[in-house]
């Protein structure tokens, strides 16, 4: 069967991903694909994987962690003041969200996205009440809440040049994504028998039918859910220190978007990579020892208008523990001054790509806004970091 194409952006990108994204284009339903400079493996649609498809929806392509999510608020107090009381900044982040599986609110959060239809499915209505405790608690894996130096170089974004103070959270659906991202995945797996072992990640739903149009609505509610979680831990810590935005800006990196190449409608599935159409903003983060970018897209058709949603992993998790140990981890924290409050051994920086490498890779899919650098950063704690499916 003939393969839809697609294109490789960036260097020695690891031959996993490459085998899993020629795995991708060769489905029936495939279009065209992407492969971003970040690219690593994954299930089934690899991270930093870019898919488009006819008349289909592939929960493994989206990802279990649905509608994973970067956002970022401008202070308007200047960067000094983080400097001059930062241990009023560490009790903003460590009283006003929660990260770790399973971690909840024993007082909920309230917003509207609770007030929505959750009646989509039997199994979406039954995980209403755990999503609702969830709501503004920040996960386990990658996810991470940090404050750092916003550096604007020339006037954009409504502000003028300079440094900033800039609150940057990264976090998804919880748990309530990752089970409808496994249910969906196995119903997707037992109406395509044909794909065999090797390919069964990368089962879809036909668009056209109940099941698929029920995943799509519930991927799109956990698209809302996740940005619920983030304007409520943002409006939390952001009101413990009496603050207010200047500016915010956020954008999913596992989803899938009705979008048009030609004239021919598909859903363009981004696992791992940052909207980049032309204008759109976006944030592509590094480690947390290294700089992250509020970048703005230049609508690369041969990308499908995708960028890279981060560094990327040089190492799996496991490899990284085995290698390193937690003075690794204080010493190059120390090194870059960053405070670290809390993170799992996976998430040394050593185990991520260069970012600055990443970037420089992929300056025909995105413009450079800004630099945030990282330094006050909470991610899950050692004992409650789980390994998670992405």
């Amino acid at each position: 069967m003939k393969k839809a194409p697609y294109t490789v952006f960036g260097k020695d990108l690891d031959p996993g991903a490459i085998s899993q994204m020629e795995d991708a284009v060769s489905l029936s339903v495939a279009v065209k694909g992407a492969l971003m400079p970040d690219a690593h493996m994954g299930y089934g649609l690899p991270i930093g994987g870019v898919l488009a498809v006819k008349n289909a929806v592939i929960p493994y392509a989206v990802g279990v962690d649905i509608a994973c999510r970067m956002k970022l608020s401008i202070l308007s107090r200047p960067f000094d003041d983080y400097e001059a009381h930062k241990q009023t900044f560490r009790e903003a982040i460590e009283t006003r969200t929660r990260f770790g599986v399973g971690e909840e609110f024993s007082r909920p959060r309230q917003h509207k996205v609770m007030d929505e239809d959750w009646n989509i499915s039997p199994l979406v209505t039954s995980l209403k009440d755990s999503a609702y405790k969830q709501l503004g608690t920040s996960g386990s894996g990658n996810h991470f809440a940090e404050f750092g130096r916003l550096i604007l170089t020339r006037d954009d974004l409504g502000l003028k040049a300079g440094e900033y103070l800039a609150f940057l959270t990264h976090s998804g659906s919880r748990g309530a994504g990752a089970r409808i991202a496994e249910h969906y995945s196995n119903l997707a797996k037992r109406l395509h028998p044909e794909l065999g072992k090797a390919l069964n990640n990368l089962a879809w739903l036909d668009m056209q039918k109940g099941d698929g149009m029920e995943y799509v609505k519930a991927m799109e509610l956990m698209g809302r859910y996740a940005s619920a979680n983030h304007e409520i831990i943002h409006d939390a810590v952001l009101d413990f220190l009496g603050e207010t935005a200047l500016v915010t800006i956020e954008n999913h990196h596992n989803f899938a978007w009705k979008e048009k190449i030609g004239l021919q409608e598909v859903m363009v599935h981004r696992k791992g990579a940052t909207p980049a159409g032309k204008g759109v903003l976006g944030i592509i983060p590094g480690s947390m020892a290294d700089p992250g970018f509020i970048v703005r897209g230049l609508g690369n058709e041969a990308s499908l208008r995708s960028a890279a949603h981060g560094a990327g992993r040089r190492m799996s998790r496991n490899a990284a523990i085995k290698r390193f140990d937690f003075k690794d981890l204080q010493d190059i924290m120390e090194k870059k001054r960053i405070t670290l409050i809390s993170a799992g051994l996976d998430e040394i920086p050593m185990a991520y790509k260069n970012i600055e490498d990443v970037m420089d890779q992929q300056k025909d899919l995105v413009e450079t806004v800004a630099k945030f650098e990282p330094k006050l950063v909470k991610m899950a704690p050692p004992d409650r970091n789980r390994h998670r499916r992405r």
